[in-house]
């Protein structure tokens, strides 16, 4: 699976989402991934953090060891984007 992949089945499982996944060990295996959504207004960040987890659970299963998971609203992106080099 490629960060393609992974990027794909986020934003066609969450409305709205944009996500960067970011491979900075350049392993493949040691993956993050910045997502955001409107959908994660008013959730607790444990929420947010399963809305992403669970369609992911079988490209993890199989092909990712780690995965580094930040989630944003909109209006909490435009207050940190600049914070991230993307």
């Amino acid at each position: 699976m490629n960060l393609n992949d992974i990027k794909n089945i986020i934003e066609s499982n969450i409305p709205g989402a944009t996500a960067y996944i970011l491979d900075p060990m350049n392993d493949g295996q040691h993956l993050q991934a910045i997502v955001i959504s409107p959908a994660f207004e008013g959730l607790m960040l444990i929420k947010q953090h399963q809305m992403v987890m669970k369609p992911l659970k079988q490209a993890m299963a199989a092909d990712v060891h780690a995965l580094a998971l930040k989630t944003f609203t909109p209006l909490k992106w435009n207050e940190v984007k600049s914070q991230y080099n993307l």
